[in-house]
């Protein structure tokens, strides 16, 4: 009998933590934050912490989790753990279109910055893009973590440079300006959360990782409070020196940032920058997509090819490949701003259901080991993962109907796929 070949476990905290500060420090932070601001006006800051919240009382749901089931398929696991199959098949199925559809849609938005330094067709460099992180994904898992963490260095890198441009600006704005008021606060919230995705696809690396139990929930938290950190500074920064009202008629309002305070050169550098930030996302939510097909297919619920792993790269090359041809047929989906949000409806759909697992789980398997435990509770109740559901249900209610209307469609052809046998697919 062949002796199966397993993922190879490499990455300590410091590769997860960067790993997962790379991909939330990416797209949504450089490409959204002048659409916020359109919506927030220079309160765009506590859109930022409002948007933080759902950030980190999921983010304590996953850690708990990942300590309890340290498994690739992360978040299918743990919804079949709680609630059975059809539900944990459900969320698995929103989590890849989300990595999907965003890579796809950040890749358009590399495409963008190179096209301003290049003039290359954005669908072609993005394109590129898309095949070229892909051979990186199937080289190997460390290969990609490196890059991913020098990538993380170059854009938080810009952030701190963003950080540093505002502080002669401090005080010539009034940060709580709101032209819609709270309503345009919080619907700004919605949209930027996309800028926080990211901190749930550190679990999916739980099986390369070295004593995942312990360094997986250390390396999430860590990484959603340097992002909180540095977006709010980032956000107060940019208004300080652009003014929501010209944040928001930005294409590129990082490096017109720049170029305002510090001139063209700066405008490149911002932009160089942002390639760097952008790569980093499609890579991570590329990785992400790829190992929860890699984990379903491994559990039996995907088709058996999905779960091959290549015999000396050893990484789960079938579903790279499955995700890089899905990611390209995606990459004609249009307006970020858009597709951002049905991303977020599809994570906040999933962040109620971790949060509600949570929940479930202390009463359903109380003895079951729990390395990481959310602190906060009324005998067997968590009070945090409950705050979690109220908030996710909450951003919901900002997101506007057609992308409602479009997520219930993707959750229902999910329902109909749980009822196919992949077996004998």
């Amino acid at each position: 009998m062949t002796r199966k070949v397993e993922l190879k476990r490499e990455l300590g905290l410091l590769e997860i933590t960067l790993s997962g500060v790379g991909i939330i420090l990416g797209a949504g932070i450089y490409a959204l934050i002048g659409k916020a601001a359109g919506l927030a006006g220079n309160a765009v800051w506590l859109s930022f912490a409002l948007s933080a919240l759902v950030a980190v009382f999921t983010g304590l749901s996953y850690a708990e989790l990942s300590s309890m089931l340290p498994k690739a398929s992360a978040e299918y696991e743990y919804t079949k753990s709680a609630f059975g199959m059809r539900l944990a098949f459900i969320i698995g199925w929103l989590i890849i279109l989300s990595g999907i559809i965003g890579a796809s849609t950040v890749a358009l938005g590399f495409g963008g910055y190179f096209n301003s330094l290049f003039s290359v067709p954005p669908t072609a460099s993005g394109f590129v893009l898309i095949v070229a992180l892909s051979f990186l994904l199937f080289y190997g898992i460390k290969e990609s973590a490196w890059f991913a963490i020098v990538a993380t260095l170059i854009e938080t890198a810009g952030l701190v440079l963003i950080i540093f441009i505002g502080l002669p600006y401090l005080g010539k704005v009034d940060y709580f300006e709101m032209p819609y008021g709270l309503a345009g606060v919080f619907q700004a919230s919605a949209l930027i959360f996309f800028a926080y995705t990211g901190f749930e696809s550190i679990v999916k690396l739980s099986e390369e990782t070295k004593a995942p139990e312990k360094t997986i929930p250390r390396g999430l938290l860590l990484a959603i409070l340097i992002s909180i950190i540095l977006y709010v500074l980032v956000a107060v920064a940019a208004v300080s020196v652009m003014g929501w009202e010209k944040l928001a008629s930005s294409g590129a309002p990082f490096a017109d940032l720049a170029f305002v305070a510090l001139g063209s050169n700066a405008f490149a550098l911002l932009s160089v920058i942002a390639l760097f930030a952008t790569a980093n996302t499609v890579l991570m939510m590329m990785l992400g997509s790829s190992r929860i097909i890699y984990g379903m297919a491994d559990s039996s619920t995907f088709p058996g090819i999905l779960a091959r792993v290549h015999p000396s790269r050893r990484t789960p090359w079938v579903a790279i490949f499955v995700a890089m041809v899905l990611s390209v047929l995606f990459i004609f989906a249009g307006d970020i701003t858009f597709v951002a949000n049905i991303t977020n409806f599809t994570l906040f759909v999933t962040f109620f259901v971790i949060n509600a697992a949570v929940i479930l789980l202390r009463y359903k398997e109380p003895q079951m080991k729990r390395p990481f435990r959310v602190p906060v509770s009324i005998g067997k109740f968590t009070v945090l993962p409950f705050f979690g559901i109220l908030f996710c249900i909450f951003m919901l209610f900002q997101l506007e109907w057609m992308v409602l209307l479009i997520g219930a469609a993707l959750v229902i052809l999910g329902w109909l796929l749980s009822f196919v046998d992949m077996k004998n697919v």
